[in-house]
């Protein structure tokens, strides 16, 4: 397979064991589960899907020099994110962790054709279940990983925070260090580190963005109570889902569904808010390869780790939010 990457141009795909499962039924539903759940439906974030992303980790760990197996554990590390993705931990009030499909992640993958294909190929699907094994892949926040940097970079051009240029720039400053990755020049750490930040501050934590998110999980958490979905309506599509929601017959769920339009305005309610929502905020601290040393950028740059403290603090507890809209919510 030539596989064409909007990040990492065209690159030859030919390891009968990744070509299998990305033809998997449960990658292919991926191509229907967007990354940023609602608001990508609305046209306010980009459209890419979870398919795009878990390829294009992949992609960016064999750039760096991966072995089969940490490419196949970067091609199945999100295979259980349900529709309208990280919206679905605002259903279960786990905003600030998003963690509902690392949790259900084993019990997923057991019901799909996954394990009959790693099975073929004399693989045990379990030992891929757990991706924090892989330090290109995966590593605690602030560090650079391959998820963090994948999704974060497919998101600039649409966000218009970074021309295509400056983004391949990042891409090939990437390098690997004793296992992790580094950046080679101080400029692109520095870069990296500021356009992260502004990132999360204009869609990941983005207040209205979450506002929508916490909109939608109401909706879903209704249509839950009033007998309108399951649980197994959350492993399919986001088209799915939203066709569910729209059609339930339940009052509660229209005024819900109502309100997650690009039109909805929040704003802070300390008084009378209809809800309180806290969300995960993210940054990076990139390292930088400097000879024979390695050290973050925060190290070089201490006006950087006193901006980077200052924004993850501005963004800590739970939000007071009220609803600036035609439409009541009781």
């Amino acid at each position: 397979m030539l596989y064409d990457d909007c990040l990492y141009g065209k690159v030859e795909i030919n390891e009968p064991l990744l070509l299998d499962i990305m033809a998997s039924h449960a990658m292919q539903r991926l191509k229907g589960v967007s990354q940023h759940g609602v608001t990508a439906l609305l046209g306010i974030t980009p459209p890419f899907s979870r398919f795009d992303h878990s390829v294009g980790a992949m992609l960016l760990v064999r750039r760096l020099g991966a072995d089969l197996h940490e490419q196949l554990g970067a091609l199945l590390h999100d295979i259980s994110h349900t529709a309208f993705s990280h919206v679905i931990d605002f259903v279960f009030d786990d905003q600030r962790g998003q963690s509902y499909h690392e949790e259900k992640k084993e019990e997923f993958v057991a019901a799909t054709d996954i394990p009959a294909i790693l099975s073929r190929h004399g693989l045990d699907w379990q030992a891929y279940m757990d991706e924090e094994q892989y330090s290109l892949l995966e590593q605690p926040s602030p560090a650079l990983c391959a998820d963090r940097l994948d999704y974060f970079l497919r998101d600039l051009e649409f966000l218009s925070l970074a021309r295509h240029d400056e983004i391949q720039n990042a891409v090939d400053s990437l390098a690997v260090v004793d296992g992790r990755i580094v950046v080679k020049h101080v400029e692109t750490a520095r870069w990296l580190a500021y356009t992260f930040i502004e990132t999360d501050r204009t869609s990941w934590s983005n207040f209205r963005e979450v506002g929508l998110y916490q909109v939608t999980a109401e909706a879903i958490k209704a249509a839950r109570r009033h007998g309108f979905l399951d649980e197994a309506d959350l492993w399919g599509s986001d088209e799915l889902l939203w066709n569910k929601l729209q059609s339930a017959g339940h009052p509660e769920i229209h005024r819900w569904v109502a309100l997650i339009s690009p039109g909805t305005r929040f704003t802070r309610d300390e008084d009378q808010p209809i809800f309180t929502v806290s969300t995960k905020v993210r940054s990076i601290d990139p390292p930088v390869a400097d000879g024979n040393s390695v050290m973050p950028y925060s190290a070089i740059d201490p006006v950087f780790a006193l901006y980077r403290q200052e924004y993850v603090n501005s963004k800590q507890g739970r939000w007071p939010m009220g609803i600036v809209n035609a439409v009541t919510v009781s």
